[in-house]
């Protein structure tokens, strides 16, 4: 059973991060971005989130039992945590947290390479 509340808790949390924007996902639910286009992550209402981020870190979190392969597409940069209890809502946020980190670094990178 879902946790009731959790993609309001989720969304509530991830937008009061700087330049996080949110959008309408294309197979529903509530897509957060970093700017207008870098997804770090949707929301599918309260039942789970699926999180982008680089197949070494999935690799990584799913062995730890920390969240699990995208449950569409298992081979793809991205982990699903589905959102039973109130502690899947607080790693959910926390892992959203690392996918974040990694777009903003990405972003400054780009930014860096494209003004030399």
């Amino acid at each position: 059973m879902p946790v009731r509340g959790a993609r309001e808790a989720i969304t509530k949390e991830v937008t009061s991060w700087e330049g996080v924007t949110t959008h309408p996902h294309r197979f529903g639910g509530i897509e957060y971005c970093y700017g207008e286009r870098r997804e770090i992550g949707h929301t599918h209402g309260d039942a789970l989130v699926d999180i982008l981020i680089p197949i070494s870190l999935r690799d990584q979190l799913v062995a730890e039992g920390r969240a699990e392969r995208h449950h569409v597409l298992p081979d793809i940069g991205a982990v699903t945590i589905f959102l039973k209890k109130p502690e899947d809502v607080q790693r959910a946020i926390e892992i959203l947290r690392m996918s974040y980190d990694l777009a903003v670094k990405q972003a400054a990178r780009y930014k860096r390479v494209s003004s030399q």
